[in-house]
């Protein structure tokens, strides 16, 4: 519980950033920071594309979590002064504005204090998520879209770039299915709460009669593959298909077959993409995603003979997660953790910070083998 004298409150969220900091290790960072600026200067840095600009977004990164300690170290000090100011003066103005500083500063902290819980194998990766419309017709394939709005906004909110690599438009309204990347570190970690199963009630936009519609919309999140995770694709363990691209309503948005679709024989797993001219450029990004899908697999294997081993029952969390109300009444509730409010528009425009931060501690619990 957060203390009441401003004075005490402020000394609580100086010693858990002290705590944050412990976790982040500015000095390490700033010594990162340092190695990629000398990458980026290298000239010859351009001549391999990705992983340039797998490093420039490193840097950003890295820099921008070293401002933000910085910045809220100073504002814990400078919201301290205001409060002794408004004491000394008697400045009920001064005074609420440092509440309301004060209020900012808990929330933050408390955001970043989440991002310690961060530790899995895979959690400091960039991310990459599909979403499928499931059962509900022309109102799960709209749904299906509201949700890739809904994650591009929070990607958007928070300074996070992101890439489609292939959507599939359905023929009346909205879209089959999607893949696209949110290249930021700890993208992986943060959102893999998001995995499973997402439902919606409200009126149809598509039944004439104006009657309730129940849909569904799956969401997939794995984490970008490496180098070192030493995932291999047999050539003759795929199926590639190529064709044109298309867009909302099936017309063509390109005049070559550059999109590409690959099959993985053994475990059925098929990818798409088509977000490049090349065929040779969308094929890659393809394999990309099906490593990303295989090493996502071969994760969960290995994590389910580990249970195995030590007696454990193991269950997927990885099913209906959140439901989205919109009629009779106005509510979006996560089903695992108990968050819930009533603004679905602000979390539909991708205000969804609340729920990730409880997915995230509540996975915590889960995999410390706590229960609520």
């Amino acid at each position: 519980m957060a203390a009441t004298d401003p004075a005490d409150e402020i000394s609580e969220l100086s010693s858990k950033l002290t705590s944050v900091e412990a976790v982040l290790d500015p000095s390490a960072m700033r010594a990162e920071a340092e190695s990629l600026r000398e990458q980026a200067a290298d000239p010859d840095l351009w001549g391999d594309q990705q992983h340039a600009q797998a490093v420039t977004r490193r840097l950003s990164y890295v820099e921008g979590e070293l401002a933000r300690l910085e910045d809220l170290r100073q504002r814990l000090d400078d919201t301290r002064v205001m409060f002794e100011l408004a004491d000394s003066e008697h400045d009920e103005p001064t005074r609420a504005e440092a509440q309301r500083d004060l209020a900012s500063l808990r929330k933050e902290i408390d955001q970043l204090e989440v991002r310690t819980l961060l530790s899995g194998e895979y959690d400091a990766r960039e991310a990459l998520v599909s979403i499928n419309a499931q059962a509900g017709g022309a109102d799960a394939a709209d749904f299906a879209q509201n949700l890739m709005r809904m994650y591009q906004r929070w990607a958007e909110r928070h300074g996070y770039p992101t890439e489609v690599y292939d959507i599939s438009y359905a023929e009346e309204a909205g879209i089959k299915s999607t893949t696209f990347a949110v290249k930021a570190p700890y993208a992986y970690g943060t959102l893999r709460g998001e995995h499973g199963t997402h439902r919606m009630v409200r009126i149809s936009k598509y039944d004439n009669q104006g009657r309730r519609q129940t849909s569904f919309a799956g969401v997939d999140v794995v984490p970008v593959v490496e180098q070192t995770d030493h995932i291999e694709v047999n050539e003759d363990e795929i199926r590639v298909d190529v064709y044109r691209s298309s867009g909302p309503g099936g017309q063509g948005v390109n005049t070559t077959d550059s999109a590409v679709r690959i099959t993985h024989l053994p475990t059925g797993i098929v990818v798409s993409c088509q977000n490049e001219r090349s065929q040779i450029q969308n094929r890659a990004s393809a394999m990309s995603v099906l490593q990303a899908k295989l090493l996502e697999r071969r994760r969960l294997e290995e994590a389910e003979e580990m249970a195995a081993l030590r007696g454990e029952i193991t269950g997927s969390w990885g099913t209906q997660i959140r439901n989205y109300v919109l009629y009779p009444y106005q509510n979006v509730k996560d089903v695992r953790t108990g968050m819930e409010t009533g603004n679905t528009t602000a979390v539909l425009d991708g205000e969804i910070d609340d729920f990730i931060e409880a997915e995230i501690r509540w996975l915590r619990r889960a995999q410390n083998g706590e229960k609520d």
